[in-house]
């Protein structure tokens, strides 16, 4: 069975199909900071997992959703700069 792709197909690699390699990386790097962090000022192991919950659950989420097959850091990136910039786009 031969198959047939387009010349204008954007093939990208992922990680069992869902998480693009740079969005993965940022994701383990995240995790282990706030792991760190957590580890250094809270001694309790049940606070330390709902806070490793609630703030690490959110971006994975958004990560696996992935916008559009945006990469996370471009959205993120994205999303700060319309905070500090917002704008109202009128069209024609």
């Amino acid at each position: 069975m031969k198959f047939i792709f387009p010349q204008n197909f954007n093939f990208k690699n992922k990680i069992f199909g869902i998480i693009d390699y740079p969005t993965a990386i940022f994701n383990v790097i995240y995790f282990c900071l706030i792991y760190v962090i957590l580890n250094i000022f809270i001694p309790n192991i049940t606070f330390k997992i709902i806070m490793i919950i609630l703030l690490y659950l959110p971006i994975f989420l958004i990560s696996i959703i992935d916008f559009n097959h945006e990469n996370i850091l471009y959205f993120l990136w994205y999303m700060l700069k319309f905070m500090f910039r917002p704008k109202i786009y009128l069209y024609k």
